[in-house]
């Protein structure tokens, strides 16, 4: 029984430091966002900012949102004549020592497909996956447009 027991806590405290720990590698996630959205709106947009302490460059590669039929990484930008435009781009590179923004007109995670209302307080997980650092788990706030 107290093998079992120790072998028990011991699982739950591995699970609590890879999900809490928000870093690996020298790479950190933070301040992770979407706005809120009825269902009428299919799609909806995350941000946040994540910092490359390390001592190379390394990628978010992909995404993953269990409320989204698919999650992609996208771009927008604005031309010359004002149009704006959105398209998938298949890594978001963060140099060494540097930070990159996820911002509304930039950078951003695209969920496409979404099944299910985004509201103010909501938090939503999300699985990021980089290219040196692996996954990344992290929990976006859903705020007021």
């Amino acid at each position: 029984m107290k093998k079992t027991k120790f072998f028990v806590i011991l699982l739950v405290g591995l699970f609590l430091v890879a999900c809490s720990s928000g870093e690996r590698d020298g790479v950190t996630v933070e301040d992770v966002w979407g706005r809120s959205a009825p269902m009428s709106a299919s799609n909806a947009a995350f941000y946040m900012t994540i910092n490359n302490a390390g001592q190379e460059q390394d990628s978010l590669v992909a995404a993953s949102i269990s409320i989204c039929d698919v999650t992609e990484l996208h771009m927008s930008s604005i031309d010359d004549n004002g149009v704006m435009s959105m398209r998938q781009v298949q890594q978001i590179d963060v140099p060494a020592g540097e930070t990159k923004n996820l911002e509304p007109g930039g950078l951003h995670i695209m969920c496409i497909g979404r099944q299910a209302d985004l509201n103010p307080g909501d938090s939503i997980p999300i699985s990021l996956s980089f290219a040196r650092a692996g996954e990344i788990a992290a929990e976006a706030n859903i705020k007021e447009p």
